[in-house]
């Protein structure tokens, strides 16, 4: 058995070991243009140049989850394209987003403005009840994110473009019921696989449904926000702030507003990090059942794209 590894601006040679090291009895091999004929690859936005040499590729493996980058790529229809379930994604995206929605709720932010300006004040203290958080997206990464916010007692909704049921969630589907669940939330969390259909979803037409001073979190990719129409909204009021760590251009160029605006906390794309060694065990797990003749979990359906 061959794998190729392939991954765009990460290191190899760590990922080639511990490949090896779960797979022993595997040929692991940094792919390179003219590569020997293999039966999986494990990437990270690979170049075409691989598929295109590659045809027999059995499966390739994403080592993110998010796949939008593999499918603007031609992979042949046998290909399996199979993405990370958590590899220990979920846990860091869960306590990203409740921090996020608690300095938020808190009003931390403007503590530490007057503290930074030596003024000692107090705000009135807020109700969970008037901070629905709505989580667009309840995957692997959305369902655990809408129950960890449960704990710290926020009403939580969820949608997703099919039905899901998650327990203390209210829970809403598809288009027909998307403005039902903007309206009802006060707190939005992006969390949605990028698809033709979710490009460009937070607009300002989108967020202005939302409720007057919503705040938005966008953790999932950068293509999801029309920028200037976080803007607007920011400078309207509409919006009473924004975290951002998911751009369209990463890092941001020099004189990008997100970079110094008062009411946006800009992280650099940090809230789930790939835990190598986590998804390395997951990968070779799931080689070993492909093997097997067995089915994984993870495959994507790439007519809907994740």
């Amino acid at each position: 058995m061959r794998i190729l590894f392939s991954a765009s601006g990460t290191r190899a040679a760590p990922w080639i070991d511990g490949l090896r090291e779960a797979l022993p009895q595997a040929d692991v091999l940094e792919w390179q243009p003219g590569a020997p004929a293999a039966d999986h690859a494990v990437v990270w936005a690979p170049s075409q140049q691989l598929f295109d040499e590659q045809p027999g590729l059995r499966a390739v493996f994403n080592i993110g989850a998010g796949v939008d980058a593999l499918m603007g790529r031609r992979i042949a229809p046998s290909t399996l394209v199979v993405r990370l379930d958590d590899a220990g994604m979920s846990v860091q995206m869960a306590e990203f987003v409740c921090h996020a929605v608690i300095r938020h709720f808190r009003e931390l932010a403007a503590y530490e403005g007057d503290i930074a300006q030596g003024r000692w004040t107090y705000r009135k203290p807020r109700l969970r009840a008037d901070f629905p958080v709505g989580v667009m997206g309840l995957g692997v990464l959305g369902t655990r994110v809408a129950q960890a916010l449960q704990q710290f007692e926020f009403p939580v909704l969820g949608w997703s473009r099919s039905p899901h049921a998650v327990d203390g969630v209210r829970c809403f589907a598809g288009p027909a019921q998307f403005d039902a669940f903007l309206a009802a939330s006060r707190v939005l969390v992006c969390l949605l696989p990028l698809t033709a259909e979710t490009e460009n979803i937070l607009n300002r037409d989108t967020l202005g449904r939302l409720r007057p001073g919503a705040y938005l979190i966008n953790v999932a990719r950068g293509a999801h926000l029309v920028e200037a129409d976080l803007l607007t909204l920011l400078d309207s009021g509409q919006l009473a702030g924004a975290t951002i760590d998911v751009l369209r251009e990463e890092p941001p160029p020099a004189g990008h507003p997100f970079w110094n605006h008062p009411r946006i906390a800009l992280t650099p794309h940090t809230s789930a990090r790939t835990l190598r060694e986590e998804s390395i065990a997951q990968i070779a797990g799931k080689i070993r059942a492909l093997d097997r003749g067995e089915p994984v979990a993870g495959v994507v359906d790439r007519s809907r794209g994740y």
